[in-house]
């Protein structure tokens, strides 16, 4: 790889005025110098285009469009941008400064890398919840889970010739079925071992969201690689099988903590009763 590659930050905006700037000024204060600044606004309101508007001078450049979805406005600016490097970032979250260098010289050092990613600080109006520590890792991996955050960095051309985003994935999980097909013919995506991405927790985000139609998005995903899933079937099933038993598990202890629960306003009222007569 080059010395010094132009690494594109695109920024796909919807509806997030309280959050869009400090999305852009993380991006802006990157240690890494040779890089670009792309904000996609798919259809926000009045107030989001104000502060986007506000921001301009900042950017490399501003796209609008109308509401497509997320997938949608990440094509866009991927497709807009001119860097050799693709660095997504959520208009809600925020990067430590030194996330572009460090993820950059991952792909100079590393020939297998097509994703980098790294651990992630997640965080809500109460203050820090967690570290999020995803592993990475090969195809193998990502067909069970999505092993690198969404908003990884990785190769313009390789996301070009993998298809971009499914633009009808525009309920959640877009970003890991993107990364099965940016692995399907070999490399490797690699985490970097810190804190780096700063992730915002809300309930109407579309994280969120994805959860509540976890069983709709798996189907999707394992139907539309069909082939993938049947080639690493023998590690597949076992990994299926074991989510199924701990799902059920899962469901057994929240159903005694019900019973507890309902046991322990039944008999209170009648230890009241009996400490009465006591």
């Amino acid at each position: 790889m080059e010395s010094s590659p132009l690494v594109s930050i695109v920024i796909p905006c919807y509806n997030d005025e309280k959050f869009v700037e400090e999305a852009v000024f993380s991006a802006l204060n990157q240690t890494y110098l040779n890089k670009e600044i792309i904000v996609v606004d798919d259809g926000s309101n009045k107030e989001t285009k104000i502060v986007l508007e506000k921001l301009r001078p900042s950017l490399n450049d501003l796209i609008f469009q109308e509401n497509k979805g997320q997938s949608a406005a990440r094509n866009r600016g991927i497709i807009a941008s001119n860097g050799n490097l693709i660095s997504m970032l959520d208009s809600d979250d925020y990067l430590d400064p030194t996330f572009c260098e460090k993820a950059v010289k991952i792909f100079e050092t590393e020939k297998e890398a097509k994703i980098v990613s790294c651990y992630a600080r997640r965080f809500n109006t109460n203050g820090e919840i967690d570290i999020f520590k995803t592993p990475g890792g090969r195809l193998a991996d990502f067909l069970l889970e999505n092993y690198a955050l969404g908003t990884s960095m990785f190769r313009k051309d390789q996301a070009l010739k993998a298809g971009l985003y499914d633009e009808e994935m525009n309920r959640g999980f877009e970003d890991w079925e993107f990364f099965i097909r940016l692995l399907r013919d070999g490399g490797e995506a690699f985490v970097i071992p810190e804190p780096l991405y700063y992730y915002r927790i809300r309930n109407d985000s579309t994280s969120a969201r994805a959860r509540e139609r976890k069983k709709e998005l798996l189907q999707y995903i394992y139907i539309k690689h069909k082939e993938l899933y049947l080639q690493h079937y023998e590690s597949f099933i076992p990994f299926l099988l074991g989510r199924i038993e701990k799902e059920e598990k899962e469901k057994v202890k929240n159903t005694k903590r019900l019973e507890y629960r309902i046991g322990q306003r039944v008999l209170k009222p009648l230890r009241k009763i009996k400490s009465f007569f006591s």
